[in-house]
């Protein structure tokens, strides 16, 4: 009997201890595969530095913006039955641009025809009574506020009607479409924007160091190849707000488009003259690059740096100095070369040393 125990209890002893060392091996598996997982590379878009992104000398990016905007709206809510105009289209003061559906004010506009009939009728009757002195003057009084209330009825009546029709306040070019046809459209939610290009303006970001030798007078030269024109600029508005980031002002260009072949969002190259370059400017940009303006980033202390990819495909910081904006692109003036690998999206998820794919 003894000894049927003893056996018993060396086979408990040898089923636990094959029990702890299953556990062990399903716990290393897991760490195994946790490790594995946290050493996946990261996804990242890169760009490779390359001679071709390099500066042009005393050449700045402008791009090409409206006169002004005007947003056209309804004065009612409505659904709209037409749109009458389309993107790109040119339109006149007074032009029919959309038609709202105007049952509702038609009816209106016959209820308030009747009440206003009603009290010609009552005042041209009572009138001959007033007349004839067999009518109390106090009734006579409440008959003639009667017409005066009809006529105000009718009026906006017939406003309310007019302004189903929805036409254009100025000429001009027509921008984006809001509202289409069988949409809902609210009071003041514009349906159309008309842009005024008779005249635009080309906006280029300008160094700080180079804000103070340009005036309202200073002469440019615009080139946009999209037009396939080439123009002198006009009278210069100077901005006043910094970027916090690239340290340039925002200057606007007066041009005429009298043919209007200039148009909202067309890129343009601007020369600046009487904008002169320091040796030191000459020196910088001499070994210059641009990247997208999102891929500098800013460290606690004010410094900025890139996050470069090396041969293993692991990302490292990189301090780097900076430029002139050229559109959505920035001058890396040092702290990059040629054939360096940037990382231009996915870096909110970079530290050092993570690795990466692209």
């Amino acid at each position: 009997m003894q000894s049927i125990l003893e056996f018993s209890t060396m086979d408990m002893k040898k089923q636990a201890i094959f029990l702890l060392l299953a556990l062990g091996m399903l716990s290393s598996s897991c760490s195994e595969k946790k490790e594995n997982k946290a050493k996946a590379p990261t996804q990242v878009k890169t760009e490779l530095v390359a001679a071709g992104s390099q500066v042009s000398d005393q050449t700045y990016v402008g791009i090409v913006e409206e006169n002004e905007a005007t947003a056209v709206s309804f004065t009612g809510m409505g659904v709209v039955k037409r749109v009458l105009v389309s993107e790109g289209q040119a339109v006149g003061r007074g032009q029919l641009l959309a038609v709202m559906d105007d049952t509702q004010a038609r009816n209106m506009l016959t209820s308030a025809e009747a009440q206003m009939a009603q009290a010609d009728d009552a005042l041209k009757r009572y009138g001959m009574l007033h007349d004839a002195g067999s009518l109390p003057e106090a009734q006579w009084v409440e008959i003639q506020s009667k017409v005066t209330q009809a006529k105000s009825q009718l009026a906006v009546a017939k406003k309310n009607l007019a302004d189903c029709q929805l036409k254009a306040p100025v000429s001009g070019i027509i921008g984006r479409q809001q509202v289409k046809a069988g949409e809902t459209a609210m009071p003041s939610q514009a349906v159309v924007t008309i842009m005024d290009v008779s005249r635009v303006k080309v906006r280029v970001s300008v160094p700080e160091a180079e804000m103070n030798a340009i005036t309202a007078h200073t002469p440019s030269m615009i080139i946009v190849e999209a037009a396939g024109k080439k123009v002198n600029g006009g009278r210069i508005e100077k901005g006043v707000v910094a970027d916090a980031l690239t340290h340039t002002y925002d200057i606007r260009i007066n041009v005429a488009n009298g043919d209007r072949k200039l148009l909202p969002g067309m890129v343009a190259s601007v020369k600046l003259g009487n904008t002169p370059a320091t040796s030191k400017d000459v020196e910088s940009k001499a070994g210059s690059f641009t990247l997208p303006i999102t891929s500098v980033q800013r460290r606690a202390d004010g410094s900025l740096f890139v996050w470069v990819i090396d041969n293993q495909k692991t990302a490292h910081r990189k301090a780097v100095t900076i430029g002139a904006s050229q559109g959505n692109r920035i001058c890396i003036t040092s702290g990059v070369t040629a054939g360096e690998r940037i990382v231009t999206e996915g870096y909110q998820k970079l530290s050092e040393g993570t690795k990466v794919k692209f």
